[in-house]
């Protein structure tokens, strides 16, 4: 039986600004922009009591709280404050599979410390985050990751929860479908509008129910509503793709100046595949149009793309399979993916963000 903990930083970035510059502490911050294209990364707990919430336009996150103060993003310091706390984990455990900048899981079954309960260490852990960073953290603890992902969100901010092995399956039962980390707003809905409410409406439905409402998502469903999530905590996870994207201030019609800008993401991209020697052959383009609806186009090559022209030409290729000229663009992105890196090499220089 694993020991598995989940470790989410407390508004991460918003606690940082705070802490950085005292006049901030007690305020309503928000990181991001008010104006344009702005979205809110992230809210202090002050600003999210007026329903201010992360990706929410800046506009309306200054409509909900007028006396909300914006701060631009420092993700310089959001990444050293990272890099403190993954250090403290991994005096604990080297089975540590972080998500982004501000959470991570961490199996502890064999703790370096040889503290013995997993509940005792996620404790220490957050005495250390708070000593060491002057941030707080929630934790989540129990036997597998789905189970103390959505623990560690219970009672937030700087609290604890441990669900005991024995109580894991009854907690599942209790747990509104909403509640289920992966259950997005739509299928939310739609689990509602079948009557499903919590994961005992769930359990009640066999395999073959849950995979013909719900896909192959269903698998999971039937497997988690009993507490059952196998999936290891993972050190070191595989790069699937590189990419790098755009947000354009104003919507964008005009091809050449869609080519113009894709020219400057792919001049980019490049840069960082030759950084870390990820050569794929599969290109991909993605768009979100001004009503927010987002395609993605594809192209295997035969060889490897190193080449600015190659990728240039199939990018170009690529955005004519969309309605670039005839529906106005919000944001324009370009990947490469189908990889064939060298573990040792993956290992030692680590992993890229994702799109």
């Amino acid at each position: 039986m694993r020991k598995i903990i989940h470790i989410d930083m407390d508004a991460f970035y918003a606690s940082v600004e705070q802490r950085d510059n005292p006049q901030l502490k007690g305020l309503p911050v928000v990181v991001g922009a008010p104006e344009g294209r702005g979205v809110v990364l992230t809210a202090s707990y002050e600003a999210r009591k007026f329903g201010v919430r992360s990706a929410m336009p800046g506009r309306e996150a200054k409509r909900l709280c007028p006396q909300a103060v914006f701060v631009p993003p420092r993700f310089p310091a959001y990444k050293e404050a990272s890099r403190i706390v993954r250090e403290i984990f991994h005096r604990f455990t080297d089975l540590v599979e972080p998500l982004s900048l501000d959470e991570a899981y961490l199996d502890v079954t064999e703790d370096k410390m040889k503290i013995g309960s997993a509940l005792e260490i996620a404790k220490e852990i957050k005495r250390l985050i708070r000593e060491e960073t002057q941030l707080t953290a929630s934790a989540g603890v129990s036997v597998n990751k789905f189970v103390a992902k959505v623990a560690s969100g219970m009672q937030k901010p700087d609290g604890i929860t441990f669900i005991h092995p024995s109580k894991v399956e009854a907690f599942m039962e209790t747990l509104a479908v909403r509640d289920f980390f992966g259950v997005g707003k739509k299928t939310a809905e739609r689990m509602n509008e079948l009557g499903f409410f919590t994961g005992a409406d769930l359990k009640k439905l066999s395999r073959e129910e849950l995979v013909s409402h719900f896909g192959k998502s269903g698998h999971f469903y039937y497997k988690i509503v009993r507490g059952i999530d196998d999936r290891p905590v993972e050190s070191e996870r595989e790069t699937k793709s590189v990419s790098v994207e755009n947000t354009f201030s104003e919507d964008v019609l005009d091809v050449s100046a869609l080519q113009e800008e894709l020219t400057q993401l792919a001049e980019n991209l490049l840069r960082r595949v030759e950084k870390y020697q990820l050569y794929g052959r599969t290109v991909t383009v993605k768009v979100k149009y001004h009503d927010f609806k987002q395609v993605t186009r594809s192209k295997t090559l035969p060889k490897k793309v190193r080449e600015k022209e190659i990728l240039l030409q199939t990018a170009f290729e690529l955005l004519q399979l969309t309605e670039a000229g005839q529906k106005k663009i919000r944001l324009l992105g370009i990947g490469l993916s189908g990889f064939e890196e060298e573990e040792d090499h993956r290992k030692k220089n680590g992993q890229l963000e994702l799109f």
